[in-house]
């Protein structure tokens, strides 16, 4: 069986060179074009990532047919050029935190509702349990944390916050609670990796630790005291943390069930909305941390604390239930593989 007429272009560089160029110079077309490849319209997108495809495998049989190196170079070079284009992350701007924090945050929070309700079990219920039955045996909470830190803890809120604190205290404490409450966090979320079994471990430990605290100091008297200095900061940090641990339970879930993906490439489809839920939790962390520095320990009226705290709950609820509803703007689709 005789090879096809153009079969020369296999072994003449000119020739193969003719039968590219048309699609090599159209690649190079939408590469210069004015805006970055991820505002082109979908439809360019994908030609872009058709050709790509197309041109690494010219770049391949180039190299195999031993091509001089300005035909290989020119290939590589355009090649280079094309993945960074496409394969790059969409470039950061501000308007990505506005777009985040007013549309995408709360809309995937909604999306992962089942998550978000079994990242709240799992830490309420345990927190009410322990709490339930610390009110009935205090002695039980020793059987969570120690009694020493118990104690300590029984010590900090005894006396209530009416003369507040020095700000040289409050700004250190707004670090220090930085720093514990992403911890927490972290740990909630990273240890989905195992299956999601290590963010729903962590979950129920600190709703248990949350449960003998209240109320073991209930029984000591400061139970009020505790929960004015909580109620403020606790709409975000509380809400932040089962966030983070329903970002780890999804991410567990994505290796578990991977619907027909690979696990990497079922970690990849699960991604961006884990990264939305993680990078929203952290926000609220934040907020959280600056209300519990400088709100919660400040001598404010106990009443007025209450009534900014129901205001606080209130907005966090509304915010995540109504914020980014609408239309969700068209998105650039992502190129082939």
């Amino acid at each position: 069986m005789s090879e096809p007429r153009d079969s020369g272009w296999r072994t003449d560089p000119d020739a193969f060179v003719a039968r590219g160029r048309a699609r090599w110079e159209e690649l190079e077309g939408i590469l210069s074009a004015e805006r970055a490849l991820h505002r082109l319209p979908p439809e360019r997108i994908t030609r872009a990532g058709r050709l790509y495809r197309t041109l690494c495998a010219d770049l391949a049989f180039a190299r195999g047919a031993g091509f001089p190196h300005e035909v290989l170079g020119h290939l590589d070079a355009l090649a280079s050029r094309a993945h960074g284009a496409i394969y790059r992350a969409e470039p950061y701007r501000l308007g990505a935190i506005w777009d985040l924090v007013a549309r995408d945050f709360p809309r995937t929070a909604r999306e992962s509702w089942r998550f978000l309700a079994a990242a709240t079990a799992l830490f309420v219920v345990p927190a009410v349990v322990v709490l339930v039955a610390a009110l009935a045996d205090p002695e039980l909470a020793t059987q969570v944390l120690p009694r020493e830190q118990l104690q300590l803890m029984t010590e900090a809120y005894s006396q209530g916050f009416e003369g507040g604190r020095s700000e040289a205290t409050d700004t250190a404490m707004t670090g220090f609670y930085v720093s514990n409450n992403v911890g927490v966090a972290f740990r909630c979320f990273a240890t989905g990796i195992f299956g999601g079994l290590g963010s729903a471990f962590f979950l129920v430990l600190n709703g248990l630790y949350l449960g003998a605290v209240l109320g073991w100091v209930h029984h000591a008297g400061a139970a009020t005291n505790l929960l004015t200095f909580v109620a403020g900061h606790g709409a975000f940090e509380l809400t932040a943390i089962v966030i983070a641990g329903a970002a780890g339970l999804r991410m567990g879930y994505a290796l578990v069930r991977t619907d027909g993906y690979t696990r990497l490439g079922s970690l990849r489809h699960h991604g961006p909305a884990v990264a939305r839920l993680v990078l929203g939790a952290a926000l609220m962390l934040g907020i959280a941390a600056l209300v519990e520095g400088f709100w919660s320990p400040s001598g404010v009226p106990n009443p007025v604390k209450w009534g900014v705290a129901a205001g606080l709950w209130l907005l966090v609820l509304v915010y995540l239930a109504r914020a980014g509803r609408g239309p969700a703007p068209r998105r650039p689709e992502e190129a082939p593989a």
